[in-house]
Protein backbone atom coordinates (compact mmCIF):
# COMPACT_ATOMS: atom_id res chain seq x y z
CA UNK A 1 0.00 0.00 0.00
CA UNK A 2 2.43 2.81 -1.21
CA UNK A 3 1.63 5.90 0.61
CA UNK A 4 2.72 9.58 0.14
CA UNK A 5 2.87 12.65 2.10
CA UNK A 6 -0.07 14.40 3.49
CA UNK A 7 -2.81 11.30 2.40
CA UNK A 8 -3.76 10.74 6.15
CA UNK A 9 -6.65 7.88 6.55
CA UNK A 10 -7.97 5.11 8.54
CA UNK A 11 -6.47 1.91 7.90
CA UNK A 12 -7.96 -1.80 9.37
CA UNK A 13 -5.02 -4.40 9.83
CA UNK A 14 -3.99 -7.69 11.07
CA UNK A 15 -1.21 -9.86 11.40
CA UNK A 16 -0.44 -14.04 10.98
CA UNK A 17 2.36 -14.90 13.21
CA UNK A 18 3.82 -18.77 12.23
CA UNK A 19 4.99 -19.58 15.98
CA UNK A 20 8.45 -21.70 15.92
CA UNK A 21 8.11 -25.12 16.16
CA UNK A 22 9.05 -26.92 19.45
CA UNK A 23 12.21 -28.38 19.22
CA UNK A 24 13.27 -24.93 17.83
CA UNK A 25 12.78 -23.40 21.09
CA UNK A 26 15.75 -23.41 23.35
CA UNK A 27 15.61 -25.92 26.07
CA UNK A 28 15.57 -23.38 28.86
CA UNK A 29 12.71 -22.13 27.69
CA UNK A 30 10.59 -24.88 26.91
CA UNK A 31 11.48 -26.28 30.41
CA UNK A 32 10.27 -22.51 31.65
CA UNK A 33 7.24 -22.71 29.74
CA UNK A 34 6.08 -25.97 30.32
CA UNK A 35 6.56 -25.00 34.36
CA UNK A 36 4.40 -22.29 34.22
CA UNK A 37 1.78 -24.29 32.09
CA UNK A 38 1.53 -26.52 35.00
CA UNK A 39 1.57 -24.39 38.00
CA UNK A 40 -0.92 -22.34 35.95
CA UNK A 41 -3.02 -25.43 35.40
CA UNK A 42 -2.67 -26.88 39.42
CA UNK A 43 -4.05 -23.08 40.44
CA UNK A 44 -6.68 -23.29 37.83
CA UNK A 45 -5.72 -19.67 36.42
CA UNK A 46 -5.99 -19.47 32.65
CA UNK A 47 -3.33 -20.11 30.52
CA UNK A 48 -1.63 -22.94 28.21
CA UNK A 49 -2.58 -26.43 28.80
CA UNK A 50 0.45 -28.17 29.21
CA UNK A 51 -0.49 -30.95 26.77
CA UNK A 52 -1.38 -28.74 24.16
CA UNK A 53 1.72 -25.97 24.69
CA UNK A 54 3.72 -27.28 21.66
CA UNK A 55 0.86 -26.41 19.36
CA UNK A 56 0.83 -22.75 20.76
CA UNK A 57 4.03 -21.55 20.18
CA UNK A 58 2.24 -18.59 17.84
CA UNK A 59 0.41 -17.20 21.15
CA UNK A 60 3.31 -16.84 23.32
CA UNK A 61 5.03 -13.37 22.55
CA UNK A 62 8.60 -13.91 20.69
CA UNK A 63 8.35 -17.53 20.20
CA UNK A 64 7.42 -17.10 16.16
CA UNK A 65 7.32 -14.81 12.90
CA UNK A 66 5.15 -12.34 11.45
CA UNK A 67 4.30 -13.92 7.88
CA UNK A 68 1.29 -11.29 6.85
CA UNK A 69 -0.14 -7.94 8.08
CA UNK A 70 -2.79 -7.03 6.20
CA UNK A 71 -3.88 -2.98 5.77
CA UNK A 72 -7.15 -1.84 4.55
CA UNK A 73 -7.67 1.56 3.66
CA UNK A 74 -11.37 1.95 5.42
CA UNK A 75 -12.43 5.04 3.31
CA UNK A 76 -11.15 3.83 0.38
CA UNK A 77 -12.37 0.10 -0.05
CA UNK A 78 -8.84 -0.97 -0.98
CA UNK A 79 -5.98 -3.07 0.84
CA UNK A 80 -2.79 -3.96 0.62
CA UNK A 81 -1.37 -7.85 1.92
CA UNK A 82 2.64 -7.70 3.20
CA UNK A 83 3.31 -11.18 2.91
CA UNK A 84 6.66 -13.04 3.82
CA UNK A 85 8.50 -13.58 -0.12
CA UNK A 86 10.53 -11.47 -2.91
CA UNK A 87 9.77 -8.85 -5.04
CA UNK A 88 8.33 -5.92 -3.43
CA UNK A 89 5.30 -4.16 -4.69
CA UNK A 90 3.37 -6.24 -6.76
CA UNK A 91 -0.58 -7.07 -7.70
CA UNK A 92 -2.39 -9.94 -5.41
CA UNK A 93 -4.87 -11.23 -7.28
CA UNK A 94 -6.90 -13.58 -4.39
CA UNK A 95 -9.00 -10.00 -3.52
CA UNK A 96 -10.08 -7.46 -5.74
CA UNK A 97 -8.88 -4.09 -4.89
CA UNK A 98 -5.88 -5.84 -3.20
CA UNK A 99 -2.17 -5.46 -3.72
CA UNK A 100 0.67 -7.18 -2.53
CA UNK A 101 4.00 -6.44 -0.78
CA UNK A 102 6.45 -9.13 -0.80
CA UNK A 103 9.83 -9.44 1.46
CA UNK A 104 11.87 -10.85 4.16
CA UNK A 105 9.62 -10.25 7.69
CA UNK A 106 12.29 -6.96 8.54
CA UNK A 107 10.89 -5.61 5.73
CA UNK A 108 7.32 -6.53 6.06
CA UNK A 109 7.98 -4.93 9.52
CA UNK A 110 9.84 -1.35 7.94
CA UNK A 111 6.41 -1.28 5.58
CA UNK A 112 3.35 -1.40 7.83
CA UNK A 113 5.47 1.04 10.33
CA UNK A 114 5.79 3.65 6.78
CA UNK A 115 2.13 2.86 6.64
CA UNK A 116 1.00 3.55 10.70
CA UNK A 117 3.02 6.68 10.39
CA UNK A 118 0.48 7.87 7.82
CA UNK A 119 -2.76 6.92 9.66
CA UNK A 120 -4.99 9.10 11.42
CA UNK A 121 -6.51 5.90 13.54
CA UNK A 122 -5.46 2.17 12.87
CA UNK A 123 -8.34 -0.07 13.40
CA UNK A 124 -7.50 -3.67 14.46
CA UNK A 125 -9.78 -6.58 16.00
CA UNK A 126 -7.52 -7.46 19.80
CA UNK A 127 -4.87 -5.31 18.38
CA UNK A 128 -4.02 -4.21 21.88
CA UNK A 129 -4.29 -7.93 23.02
CA UNK A 130 -2.17 -9.41 20.43
CA UNK A 131 -1.20 -7.59 16.99
CA UNK A 132 -0.16 -4.87 18.78
CA UNK A 133 2.50 -6.22 21.06
CA UNK A 134 3.54 -8.68 18.47
CA UNK A 135 4.15 -6.04 15.91
CA UNK A 136 6.52 -3.92 18.01
CA UNK A 137 8.01 -6.98 19.81
CA UNK A 138 9.32 -8.61 16.51
CA UNK A 139 10.56 -5.50 15.31
CA UNK A 140 12.30 -4.84 18.51
CA UNK A 141 14.30 -8.08 18.41
CA UNK A 142 14.89 -7.30 14.53
CA UNK A 143 16.53 -3.62 15.45
CA UNK A 144 13.25 -1.62 13.86
CA UNK A 145 11.98 0.83 15.79
CA UNK A 146 8.32 1.27 15.70
CA UNK A 147 6.43 4.33 14.71
CA UNK A 148 4.28 4.94 17.38
CA UNK A 149 2.84 2.96 19.89
CA UNK A 150 -0.05 0.52 19.83
CA UNK A 151 -0.68 -0.43 23.20
CA UNK A 152 -1.27 3.25 24.64
CA UNK A 153 -3.64 4.70 26.89
CA UNK A 154 -6.40 2.14 27.75
CA UNK A 155 -9.28 4.05 27.18
CA UNK A 156 -8.84 5.81 24.02
CA UNK A 157 -9.35 4.76 20.58
CA UNK A 158 -8.45 7.99 18.71
CA UNK A 159 -4.56 6.87 17.33
CA UNK A 160 -5.67 2.94 17.47
CA UNK A 161 -9.12 1.53 17.85
CA UNK A 162 -9.71 -1.69 19.04
CA UNK A 163 -12.89 -2.96 17.82
CA UNK A 164 -12.66 -5.85 20.94
CA UNK A 165 -12.20 -2.82 23.54
CA UNK A 166 -15.56 -1.44 21.81
CA UNK A 167 -17.59 -3.98 21.67
CA UNK A 168 -16.37 -5.26 25.51
CA UNK A 169 -16.91 -1.61 26.34
CA UNK A 170 -13.53 -1.51 27.55
CA UNK A 171 -13.68 -4.46 29.99
CA UNK A 172 -16.87 -2.98 31.41
CA UNK A 173 -18.92 -6.12 29.54
CA UNK A 174 -17.05 -9.08 30.70
CA UNK A 175 -17.58 -11.67 27.90
CA UNK A 176 -15.57 -10.89 24.26
CA UNK A 177 -16.33 -12.45 20.93
CA UNK A 178 -14.67 -13.24 18.08
CA UNK A 179 -14.50 -11.20 14.96
CA UNK A 180 -16.57 -13.75 12.84
CA UNK A 181 -19.31 -13.50 15.30
CA UNK A 182 -19.99 -9.56 15.33
CA UNK A 183 -19.08 -9.82 11.48
CA UNK A 184 -22.65 -12.20 11.27
CA UNK A 185 -24.45 -10.31 14.11
CA UNK A 186 -23.53 -6.98 12.13
CA UNK A 187 -24.85 -8.68 8.32
CA UNK A 188 -20.84 -8.83 7.33
CA UNK A 189 -19.40 -11.70 4.89
CA UNK A 190 -18.13 -13.98 7.11
CA UNK A 191 -14.16 -13.92 6.87
CA UNK A 192 -13.52 -17.15 7.45
CA UNK A 193 -12.25 -19.50 4.67
CA UNK A 194 -9.95 -22.66 3.93
CA UNK A 195 -7.61 -21.39 7.23
CA UNK A 196 -7.59 -20.05 10.68
CA UNK A 197 -5.25 -18.89 12.93
CA UNK A 198 -4.48 -22.42 14.42
CA UNK A 199 -3.62 -23.54 11.13
CA UNK A 200 -1.32 -20.54 10.35
CA UNK A 201 2.10 -22.21 11.16
CA UNK A 202 1.55 -25.91 10.06
CA UNK A 203 0.27 -24.05 6.61
CA UNK A 204 3.67 -21.94 6.63
CA UNK A 205 5.40 -25.02 7.15
CA UNK A 206 3.75 -26.63 3.99
CA UNK A 207 4.50 -23.59 2.12
CA UNK A 208 1.11 -22.52 1.57
CA UNK A 209 1.95 -18.22 2.28
CA UNK A 210 -0.96 -17.17 -0.40
CA UNK A 211 -3.45 -18.91 1.63
CA UNK A 212 -2.38 -17.40 4.68
CA UNK A 213 -2.12 -13.82 2.66
CA UNK A 214 -5.45 -14.47 1.44
CA UNK A 215 -6.93 -15.26 4.97
CA UNK A 216 -5.07 -12.47 7.36
CA UNK A 217 -6.63 -9.98 4.15
CA UNK A 218 -10.20 -10.96 4.29
CA UNK A 219 -9.90 -10.25 8.20
CA UNK A 220 -8.26 -7.23 8.01
CA UNK A 221 -10.94 -6.40 5.29
CA UNK A 222 -14.09 -7.49 7.53
CA UNK A 223 -12.61 -5.42 10.24
CA UNK A 224 -12.87 -2.12 8.26
CA UNK A 225 -16.20 -3.43 7.50
CA UNK A 226 -16.88 -3.69 11.06
CA UNK A 227 -15.67 0.07 11.88
CA UNK A 228 -17.92 1.31 9.32
CA UNK A 229 -20.76 -0.03 10.78
CA UNK A 230 -20.19 1.19 14.47
CA UNK A 231 -18.35 4.57 13.20
CA UNK A 232 -21.01 6.76 13.22
CA UNK A 233 -22.84 4.93 16.05
CA UNK A 234 -21.61 3.17 18.53
CA UNK A 235 -17.64 4.59 18.54
CA UNK A 236 -18.46 8.50 19.13
CA UNK A 237 -19.71 6.95 22.40
CA UNK A 238 -15.88 6.66 23.05
CA UNK A 239 -14.36 9.47 21.52
CA UNK A 240 -16.52 11.50 23.32
CA UNK A 241 -15.17 9.71 26.49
Amino acid sequence: MPVTPNQKSVIAFDIEVAGLEWEEVDKETRGYLQLRAAEAEEAGRPWHPPEELKERTGLILGLGKIVAIGLWKVNEENGAILLEGSGGWGSFERLPSSKAFRGSEADLLREFWKVAKTSDRLVSYNGRGYDGPWLSVRSTMLGIEPSQMLVGYRYSVQSHCDLQDVFTFQGGYREAYTLEYWCRRFGIESPKGKLDGSQVARAYRDGRIEDIGEYCLRDTRATAELYRKISGTLLPLFLKS
